[in-house]
């Protein structure tokens, strides 16, 4: 689209366009990153956020919710050992990544600003980081990125899974909008852009998998 809009991308702060308008609904497109976002007006205050986290049926003995997280669990396995130290960013009311890293002993810490808030672990550095369905949520993505490249080790990993939005995808009826605390959606070029300006020295897309490389 080629309207204007008045808010700045809150990851890279350059000029956007509207991107979808339908009824209450307000999406911006960063012409610079190619991130898609939620009018400013219109993102949840924390307490609607907490409320609809803790609606969250993540249960962390079920077969379904294990296989789900196996792609990050399976690469986190693949590429650092037990003695590495890793955290759990975003974990949530059910920390399933930790769970089955745990029962491998493999040390992992959980920090959640709503749920597991030990701000204290964010002031050591880990050698391998987990954001697993936390990176569409955040409302400060330049100032989340920024510290979590922070404290991440030289030759450290960040893990990420999200939908990736891309042009085939038909945004009118992409249902992972739908949930009031997706926010901002990453496109392609989005990833690619993260890698470049936070200062990572690669990327990897498998899917929903994301891998970002110190």
């Amino acid at each position: 689209m080629e309207n204007n809009s008045t808010n700045l991308c809150p990851l890279c702060n350059n000029r956007c366009t509207v991107f979808y308008q339908h009824k209450k609904q307000l999406y911006h497109q960063c012409c610079n990153c190619y991130g898609i976002f939620v009018d400013e007006k219109l993102k949840p205050d924390r307490e609607a956020e907490i409320l609809r986290y803790q609606k969250h049926q993540n249960d962390i003995e079920d077969d379904g919710y294990r296989n789900f997280v196996s792609p990050i669990t399976t690469a986190i396995m693949k590429d650092f050992s037990p003695h590495h130290k890793g955290l759990d960013f975003g974990a949530g009311t059910g920390p399933i990544i930790s769970k089955i890293l745990n029962e491998k002993n493999f040390q992992i810490k959980l920090y959640d600003p709503f749920f597991h808030n030990y701000p204290h672990l964010l002031k050591v550095n880990y050698d391998y980081i987990v954001a697993c369905e936390v990176i569409e949520h955040f409302h400060d993505p330049k100032k989340e990125f920024s510290l979590l490249k922070k404290i991440l080790t030289q030759n450290g990993k960040l893990y990420c899974m999200t939908n990736i939005y891309d042009n085939s995808t038909d945004f009118q009826k992409w249902d992972y909008k739908s949930d009031i605390t997706h926010v901002f959606f990453y496109h392609q070029k989005t990833i690619r852009w993260i890698t470049k300006e936070f200062g990572f020295s690669n990327d990897t897309i498998k899917d929903r998998l994301i891998i970002f490389s110190n």
